[in-house]
């Protein structure tokens, strides 16, 4: 099987996403305290196979539940 973007995509945003929100929750939890790094990048190293695990299985299920919303959002105009 021959690496595809989509199979890429999913994984590097879930990465990016799961960088971002495990260090804001870190943060929002403990403060800068001297252990915060080590303490991110273990919640950071739980969170990006689970990220990515959510963005295969919510991948194909978003975009119509994307355009319900729109259809719903319409229709209240």
């Amino acid at each position: 099987m021959r690496l595809q973007a989509k199979h890429v995509q999913p994984v590097v945003m879930a990465g990016i996403m799961a960088f971002l929100m495990t260090a804001f929750v870190t943060w929002l939890n403990l403060g800068f305290r001297p252990d915060f790094v080590s303490r991110w990048l273990k919640a950071f190293v739980t969170a990006w196979p689970l990220a990515s695990l959510a963005a295969f299985v919510a991948g194909p299920v978003a975009p119509g539940i994307t355009l319900a919303i729109l259809r719903a959002a319409e229709r209240l105009r």
